[in-house]
């Protein structure tokens, strides 16, 4: 999956590729499920991890709207 795939899944909030990947945002230094509702970034301050542990490690905090560092959520619309 390129970046811009990934990019477009965080544009439409797209639910099928939660789990796939997890995008941080540079600026702020949470990370998010693609699907999540937050504001949508700037796409020059967004990166992308494969896993949790992957964006904690790079200095990121969970969501606490879509909670990517749970397996299960619902996330808050």
């Amino acid at each position: 999956m390129t970046d811009d795939q990934k990019w477009e899944a965080v544009l439409n909030n797209d639910e099928r590729y939660d789990g796939l990947f997890f995008c941080g945002v540079k600026t702020t230094k949470i990370f998010c499920r693609p699907s999540c509702k937050a504001k949508t970034p700037l796409k020059k301050n967004v990166e992308y991890f494969e896993n949790p542990k992957q964006a904690e490690k790079a200095g990121y905090r969970a969501c606490k709207r879509c909670r990517p560092d749970l397996l299960e959520c619902q996330p808050v619309k």
